[in-house]
């Protein structure tokens, strides 16, 4: 070790090379997740555009060769020199760091993209990125490589058929121009001729994979059109052929009656409440619908981004619609029963709102803008949501009957399961009395240091029992496949034998009295076959964390652990692998005389060695950690595949059905 530590020693990051060494301190990571987020950070700034009225029209185009092109009929970002940079305006906001037209409030009233690197971020984690601007009748290109210039500023005069051309692309050529002269259509369309044209391919050396998901993209796309009432986006798959068209002129109350299609609602209209601070530059907008569900659908946004943990906007809602009811309720003597106290969560059962807020100013807590931090805001939204939505209820007196109908038998119905819940609510670390019978509990009573493994079946529980390090590892074998909660009551959830035993088990309380700090394991791990009967119960399970235990998901405590599918074995070689063609791979390098091929159908036909050496040991094991991304589309897929509707599901696995390996019939 060298003991010299001087000036020489400190590494100054210039540029955008800071963003190539820690990608995730700006996009949050390098998975999926990060992948999807650079085609959000360059739809923002259209969305931007949009915002301040100067955009109507955004085209998401996903190429053959995996890059992705956005194209937004907006002013077109500035290509004047700076004075004090001496470079483009267009190389500034591609190439610095908190650079943008964001930061000037006369530019952009409200932005998504506030911490402006957006654009910047997506060029230094590119493969290559280029940018075509059009102003004023002429094309200005630039492209980079991994956020390096490799093609400076070029100005050229776009001809009259190139004008044409690109209207007609754009606008499906509905108006007609019958002149021949430039200057003629210029002056005629030239509002409409502006726009920015970005294309970019992320760069395979940061990014875990560099497939994007139409799917994931085109949710993304239909949620920012009904956020933005009027916007029409476009997106297309080159690759397959998909293509979707979004344009909500009905905004937000739009969105709710999407997300309830096919639902039972418990009043017919979407209540939407529109108002504006002006003092402080605040609009809140919320649409909102009851169903006769029992789950609760609540999203927010700032700035059309999507707050999916929250913050003080959301926190204002939830105060506000609970004192509206319980206000209204009173004053309408609807609640008989003095005894009956109706909570948040009672008026928040079988929910679905949208909450979406515009501020000057907002204070995200993260750079992916997860969760609002602005105190004013909550006051804000509390008092405007509660003043518009007491004056619907007196214009609206049968609605607010069946609101307050539904809230009453919600309250009853968590008296009624409240010693069900009871049984959910882990006494003490060092108490086993209230757990399952069939716990087989770690001697470890530091969480941080503990797991539960939830098996499928006797048989590979007893497995799991034998082969685990009682030391950290608790085993809970369940008995075939729980109870769907897509579909059931509270109640009857909770009465439930299985499910009893699960969150007893975890300790942390369900719903609205799951506590983090009393969680009895950092590693919820589930363990089922391989199999299409394993990937069905796997479902059920986490239908049910997703419902009535999100929190754990959100603290990063749940894990599906990864069963090999083969046991290969030549000799006194063995080896395991998760996947058809690895193992082909595998039994070609071993040479195929004398190779013995063991496909396993479920856990149970693994020993107690080998489940520990395959799938239970911390050393040699692959684990997935589950986590929410955007938690309106894991909504979306759960209702889907779990819920009511048949038509939906028979739709969705019809479009899916070619993307499933290892389909065990």
């Amino acid at each position: 070790m060298n003991d010299t530590y001087d000036a020489s020693h400190i590494t100054v990051l210039e540029g955008l090379q800071p963003v190539r060494e820690r990608p995730a301190m700006y996009i949050g990571s390098t998975d999926t997740r990060g992948l999807h987020h650079l085609v959000y950070e360059v739809v923002d700034n259209s969305i931007d555009e949009a915002l301040a009225g100067a955009c109507n029209s955004i085209w998401v185009i996903l190429n053959k060769d995996g890059s992705v092109t956005v194209t937004d009929n907006g002013r077109g970002i500035p290509v004047d020199t700076m004075q004090k940079n001496n470079k483009s305006a267009l190389e500034i906001v591609l190439t610095v760091l908190h650079a943008g037209g964001k930061f000037d409030k006369s530019t952009y009233q409200v932005s998504g993209g506030l911490h402006g690197v957006g654009v910047s971020v997506v060029n230094a984690l590119s493969n290559w990125l280029g940018a075509t601007v059009y102003r004023e009748g002429y094309i200005y290109e630039m492209g980079f490589e991994r956020g390096k210039m490799t093609k400076p500023l070029q100005k050229r005069e776009e001809t009259l058929q190139e004008l044409l051309d690109r209207y007609r692309r754009w606008y499906g050529g509905k108006a007609s121009f019958r002149g021949g002269d430039r200057k003629e259509f210029l002056e005629k369309f030239a509002s409409r001729m502006s726009g920015t044209v970005i294309s970019f391919s992320p760069d395979d050396s940061i990014f875990e994979t560099t497939k994007f998901d139409y799917d994931v993209l085109a949710h993304r796309m239909r949620e920012l059109a009904f956020l933005n009432s009027g916007i029409r986006i476009e997106i297309r798959d080159e690759r397959t052929g998909d293509a979707d068209t979004f344009m909500y002129e009905g905004g937000i109350a739009e969105y709710v009656r999407y997300l309830n299609s096919g639902a039972q609602t418990t009043h017919p209209d979407v209540i939407y409440l529109g108002k504006r601070d002006e003092e402080n530059l605040v609009e809140v907008d919320v649409a909102l619908q009851y169903v006769n569900s029992y789950s609760e659908q609540v999203f927010s946004y700032v700035n059309s981004v999507n707050t999916r943990e929250g913050g003080t906007h959301l926190e204002g809602f939830r105060s506000a619609i609970t004192r509206a009811i319980n206000n209204s309720a009173r004053k309408n003597n609807l609640v008989k029963d003095s005894s009956l106290s109706i909570r948040g969560d009672d008026v928040r059962e079988g929910l679905t709102a949208i909450i979406s807020v515009k501020v000057a100013n907002p204070q995200f807590e993260g750079q992916t803008k997860m969760r609002l931090g602005n105190s004013n805001v909550r006051g804000i939204v509390d008092s405007l949501v509660y003043q518009s939505l007491s004056e619907y209820f007196e214009e609206n007196p049968k609605v607010l009957s069946a609101i307050v109908e539904k809230a009453i038998a919600a309250a009853r119905a968590r008296e009624a399961a409240r010693n069900a819940r009871e049984l959910a609510r882990r006494k003490s670390t060092l108490e086993s009395s209230g757990l399952p019978g069939k716990l087989a509990d770690c001697s470890e009573r530091d969480p941080k240091k503990s797991e539960i493994y939830i098996v499928e079946g006797d048989s590979a529980g007893g497995s799991a029992k034998q082969g685990r390090d009682r030391k950290f590892q608790a085993i809970l074998p369940l008995r075939g496949k729980i109870l769907n909660v897509e579909k059931a009551t509270p109640h009857k959830i909770l009465k439930n034998a299985e499910i009893q035993a699960l969150v007893s088990a975890i300790g942390t309380g369900i719903g609205e009295q799951f506590d983090p700090e009393k969680a009895r394991y950092h590693q919820v791990i589930l363990m089922t076959d391989a199999d299409v009967d394993g990937a069905h119960i796997r479902t059920l399970l986490l239908t049910f964390f997703f419902r009535y235990m999100k929190r754990l998901i959100e603290e990063g405590y749940v894990y599906i652990a990864q069963p090999p599918l083969f046991r290969i074995s030549k000799g006194k070689q063995e080896r395991y692998v998760f996947r058809e063609d690895e193992m082909k791979t595998v039994v070609e390098e071993l040479g195929e005389k004398g190779v013995s091929v063991q496909r396993y159908k479920g856990l149970g036909e693994m020993n107690a060695e080998q489940l520990w050496n395959t799938t239970m040991d911390p050393e040699q094991r692959v684990l997935k950690q589950v986590t929410i991304e955007d938690a309106s589309y894991a909504n979306e897929i759960f209702e889907k595949l779990m819920g009511e509707d048949v038509n939906a599901r028979r739709d969705f696995i019809k479009r899916h059905s070619q993307e499933v390996r290892n389909l065990d019939v």
